[in-house]
């Protein structure tokens, strides 16, 4: 390790953290660039690491909502906490996970909306996919709601 990357792991909080949820604010998903996904989502971002290239967030997914069939330079983590993701003809629900790597995924439906916790590791979270293929998608799934 260089003497530069000591600096700049120096430059990042590093120190213990107790949050509790309401202490971080929700944020229009297209505000911070970190997602680069159609308009609808919130996230709350608990955790930036440049150093590290590590992003510690929750994202809010309206019902209805259809993440689009992406890839992206990191790998994620995420796990269920509220509503339903339906992707890989899957129904998932709260504490069910999901892995992805930079290889194509999704599409994810939120047919109820979603709320998750998400963990991305590596050179960037920006989703890269295919706006005129996302237009035509047509929605596998159906809302549970009354």
């Amino acid at each position: 390790m260089s003497i530069s990357d000591i600096e700049n792991l120096s430059a990042f909080d590093h120190s213990f953290k107790a949050i509790h949820d309401e202490e971080i604010p929700w944020e229009d998903g297209l505000d911070n660039n970190l997602l680069t996904l159609p308009p609808g989502i919130q996230v709350k971002v608990f955790a930036q690491d440049e150093a590290m290239k590590r992003v510690d967030m929750k994202v809010r997914f309206p019902a209805g909502y259809v993440e689009p069939e992406h890839s992206h330079k990191s790998w994620h983590s995420i796990v269920i906490l509220k509503g339903r993701m339906c992707v890989a003809g899957k129904d998932l629900r709260p504490g069910d996970y999901v892995f992805g790597w930079d290889n194509l995924h999704g599409p994810y439906e939120y047919p109820d909306g979603c709320e998750v916790f998400v963990v991305f590791m590596g050179e960037g979270t920006e989703h890269e996919w295919n706006e005129e293929q996302h237009a035509n998608h047509k929605k596998v799934w159906s809302s549970e709601a009354k």
